[in-house]
């Protein structure tokens, strides 16, 4: 899968599989969401990763019975994916949460 995909605007292949979880989630700003909506309705495999992470999100929600996981939690995924995204892909990711935690022994 390339970087850009075609006349798809400005949202990168590696960007919009990055924050599928977001749109997914609905914790992004309507304009990011809808550049990323446009993104992968003009992109058949990153349609395709977005169906099957919709429906993992529907069976873990179905399974786990409704818990949500703590914001700290998803900060620290999302940190850690724009990482692995960023190192992987050679693209800059304009914010970046970080969450520290300091456990006492």
């Amino acid at each position: 899968m390339s970087n850009e995909c075609g006349d798809s605007g400005k949202v990168s292949c590696d960007e919009a599989l990055a924050e599928i979880y977001l749109l997914l989630d609905k914790e992004c700003g309507p304009d990011h969401e809808a550049q990323l909506r446009k993104h992968i309705e003009d992109c058949p495999p990153c349609l395709e990763q977005y169906g099957i992470d919709e429906q993992l999100k529907q069976l873990l929600a179905r399974k786990c019975g409704g818990d949500h996981a703590p914001d700290d939690l998803k900060s620290r995924l999302r940190a850690s994916i724009r990482k692995t995204v960023e190192e992987r892909g050679g693209i800059t990711i304009e914010r970046t949460e970080v969450s520290i935690e300091q456990r006492s022994e």
